[in-house]
């Protein structure tokens, strides 16, 4: 080894969040990502758990091309209008947003979901301390708490055992060129059964880790989370 040479740049860690969805469930007049909860747009206070975490060098928030909505001026937050037709389509583009602005393959990304505004920099460390020395990374996630039915014409067909059954959350943590890699595989067929991060990883054979998560960190998706999310955002002021 020549001792000239320049040591290797470290391993950082970005965080990506699509944001160009509609949320056409949420029963609101534009997307629910832009709605005040507890004084602010959601996503802003998505934004702030990121930026309360220093381990995060540096986060890209993908928008439609047409958003104007945020207007953001900080060296830390890339706006990138490159948002797609599917969730998946925009992380894909987001990625490639951080390789240009000089991120490595063997960098972490956490991609989060803008509207799971209850994540705390607790929760993303928690991530990141239990997935940077795995060999695939992985996400946060909860154990089944209820009991799981599956339906058939309106009635239970039958009772699901739940004891090896998690709800996905985010953030959901892979290395750069594994996970673009992973979704490249999948974007002839328009990202087909790309529900999250971990399934395009499953689907190129990987196992990704599942982390302990937290109840509070649900995904705001229909109207009566709206109140649920400002109770619990108001308790921690």
């Amino acid at each position: 080894m020549n001792p000239t040479s320049p040591n290797p740049p470290a391993v950082r860690c970005h965080a990506l969040l699509p944001c160009a969805g509609t949320g056409s469930r949420a029963g609101t007049a534009g997307p629910k990502q832009y709605q005040p909860v507890a004084g602010l747009p959601m996503v802003l206070h998505t934004l702030a758990a990121f930026s309360a975490t220093p381990r995060v060098a540096q986060t890209v928030l993908v928008v439609a091309p047409e958003d104007r909505f945020l207007s953001v001026d900080h060296p830390d937050l890339l706006l990138a209008r490159c948002g797609g037709a599917t969730r998946a389509h925009s992380v894909f583009n987001g990625l490639d947003a951080l390789r240009d602005r000089g991120a490595a393959d063997a960098d972490w990304v956490l991609v989060h979901d803008a509207a799971r505004c209850l994540i705390t920099p607790r929760q993303i460390d928690a991530l990141i301390d239990a997935c940077q020395d795995d060999p695939v990374g992985g996400l946060l996630a909860l154990k089944l708490p209820d009991t799981l039915k599956t339906g058939r014409e309106g009635r239970v067909a039958a009772t699901v055992d739940r004891s090896d059954k998690w709800l996905a959350q985010t953030p959901q943590m892979f290395r750069l060129g594994l996970l673009r890699s992973a979704l490249a595989a999948q974007a002839d067929s328009g990202f087909a059964g790309v529900t999250d991060e971990a399934s395009a990883m499953e689907m190129a054979g990987h196992r990704p880790l599942l982390v302990a998560g937290s109840a509070q960190n649900f995904k705001v998706t229909y109207p009566e989370d709206f109140a649920l999310a400002e109770a619990i955002l108001s308790s921690r002021t």
